[in-house]
């Protein structure tokens, strides 16, 4: 068969989509025509002689295109939305900035730094090692002071020294940023909260107070760094105070202990006689050596007249008559010092030594520890005598020139920043319970 046969052929066995076609309705003979016009149907592919036929896609009915979208106009809920725009955010906007602007009083801000110092002076024995007199910071001392400055007791002082009432309570209408006459003390510490800020870092402390007035601003700064001074000297007095009571209750010991040491030595002198046995003690020494010599120069008279005289000479009596009482003597002198028997009264003199010398050791102690006990009461009121802890003002109460307080633009905008927040949240709020509808 031809190519023209087969052409032929395919035309006729070509099944026609959507039904059959009009009359006078021209179809597309090449594959370009074809996709040039894809609105009309395609014609059937004859397969090759021994190939199973495909079957083509079908068609897919055209959806009715829709009218174009008219111009959008303003509905009732858009007026609804820019009414609550403006009763919500503009309206209080201008009302907070005539506020801001012609009602709120002036502010005016004073500022006053100081920290705590404290002194460690220098004992005689750092002075010999070479140590000087040291100046440093107390944090604790300024941590203590940093809690005081907020203190309800500091501003019931305050109040009642410069009368902060009617300081911060001037003429005129301001019920936002001016205290209530009659506000109690809570409401006058919260008060104060707002009017005196406090900045603390690295064991300085700097305070900004607020007033209606310079001079106003300038006297709380005063009066509030006069306190903190008095605070510290109370808190140096009182370390003070301590100190000295315990160096003065070991005096009082150590008084007590002399006292009673040295009236049992005296005690110990009235019952023996005798002032200080060492002395008395050489005193027998010396006597014994005495009559010991006394007694070989006697034995030694006696052997010669022994010698050179007959039997019965007087004098041969008489020499050992005298080696006899002074052998006596020597006895008794040595039953004195403990070395034969005990003395006349049971008590020998070595004894009455033993007894003297531990008596006066506990005299010495008592007199040592009474010494030790009076330099740590001297250096105790030495101590006292000298200021260990002061305020130190770096920077003196200032005087303001300028109101920088209200920051009226800053608050206008965070006001207006606010009410735009809240609107914006009542108004997704509203679109969103409208949606669910």
């Amino acid at each position: 068969m031809t190519q023209p046969a087969k052409d032929k052929a395919a035309k006729q066995a070509q099944p026609q989509q959507g039904g059959q076609a009009k009359p006078g309705s021209a179809q597309p003979s090449s594959p370009a025509e074809q996709k040039a016009a894809p609105g009309l149907p395609r014609p059937a592919v004859v397969p090759a002689p021994g190939q199973p036929r495909k079957q083509g896609p079908k068609a897919v009915p055209q959806a009715p295109a829709r009218p174009p979208a008219g111009a959008a106009k303003p509905r009732r809920r858009h007026k609804l939305m820019l009414l609550s725009f403006f009763c919500g955010v503009v309206l209080p906007g201008i009302l907070t900035a005539l506020y801001l602007w012609l009602v709120a009083a002036d502010q005016y801000a004073s500022k006053v730094g100081f920290t705590v110092r404290q002194e460690d002076a220098a004992s005689a024995v750092d002075l010999l090692g070479g140590l000087t007199n040291l100046s440093s910071s107390s944090s604790s001392d300024t941590d203590i002071l940093y809690e005081f400055i907020q203190s309800q007791k500091l501003v019931s002082d305050i109040d009642k020294k410069i009368d902060l009432h009617a300081i911060w309570s001037p003429p005129g209408w301001d019920p936002v940023f001016k205290l209530p006459q009659d506000a109690s003390i809570e409401q006058l510490l919260a008060y104060w909260g707002d009017m005196v800020r406090i900045s603390y870092s690295a064991g300085l402390i700097e305070v900004e107070v607020r007033a209606f007035r310079p001079e106003d601003a300038t006297l709380i700064s005063q009066t509030l760094l006069d306190e903190s001074a008095d605070v510290i000297n109370e808190l140096s007095a009182v370390a003070r105070a301590d100190a000295i009571s315990y160096s003065r209750d070991e005096l009082d010991e150590a008084v007590e202990r002399l006292k009673v040491a040295r009236e049992t030595v005296t005690r110990f002198r009235n019952e023996t006689q005798i002032i200080d046995p060492q002395i008395d003690l050489q005193s027998q020494a010396g006597l014994l050596s005495n009559l010991q010599a006394q007694e070989a120069e006697q034995i030694i008279e006696l052997d010669l007249l022994r010698e050179t005289s007959q039997q019965n000479d007087p004098r041969v009596g008489q020499a050992e008559r005298r080696l006899d009482v002074i052998r006596a003597r020597i006895s008794a002198e040595r039953q004195k010092l403990g070395f034969e028997g005990s003395g006349a009264n049971g008590q020998v003199f070595a004894d009455l030594v033993g007894d003297y010398e531990r008596l006066s050791v506990d005299r010495e102690f008592a007199e040592r520890a009474y010494l030790s006990a009076l330099t740590a009461y001297d250096s105790a009121l030495a101590e006292a005598k000298r200021k260990s802890r002061y305020l130190a003002a770096y920077m003196k109460p200032t005087s303001a020139e300028t109101a920088e307080y209200p920051s009226r633009l800053t608050l206008l905008m965070v006001v207006s920043l606010f009410l735009f927040l809240l609107w914006s949240t009542a108004v997704l709020l509203a679109y969103s319970v409208k949606d669910r509808r």
